[in-house]
């Protein structure tokens, strides 16, 4: 989905894809949907299909935005706040998906709140 060039200007460095589809999306829904479990990465690459050669690197970016963690071979979900939020969208939209089949979730996404929009404002 195309972005103004205003909010473009004001999109954070630490920005990060978690748009449908993309790998970092894949993984912390993979990790949100098994807080209590940590895998190591053959495990993640089978539970969300990203190709073994990306999975170190989502892994990594995602580690140093806060959103995972990791001890030794396992990785696991992170303890940030905006989890519980992702965890819950990402839940909403699992449903809707089941519920309104027929339904865009494209137009959905207009409508959501911008994720980023504290950090935006400077209030972050």
């Amino acid at each position: 989905m195309p972005i103004t060039t205003d909010d473009f200007d004001h999109l954070p460095e630490k920005a990060l894809d978690l748009t449908e589809g993309s790998n970092a999306q894949r993984v912390l829904r993979f990790l949100s949907e098994h807080p209590d479990t940590a895998f190591r990465q053959n495990e993640i690459i089978e539970g969300t299909d990203v190709k073994a050669g990306s999975i170190g690197p989502v892994l990594s970016r995602l580690e140093e935005r806060g959103l995972v963690r990791h001890k030794g071979k396992y990785w696991t979900i992170g303890d940030d706040d905006r989890l519980a939020s992702y965890a819950a969208m990402s839940q909403t939209f699992a449903t809707a998906e089941e519920r309104f089949p027929d339904e865009e979730m494209d137009e959905w996404l207009e409508h959501a709140e911008n994720p980023y929009e504290d950090e935006q404002s400077g209030d972050a």
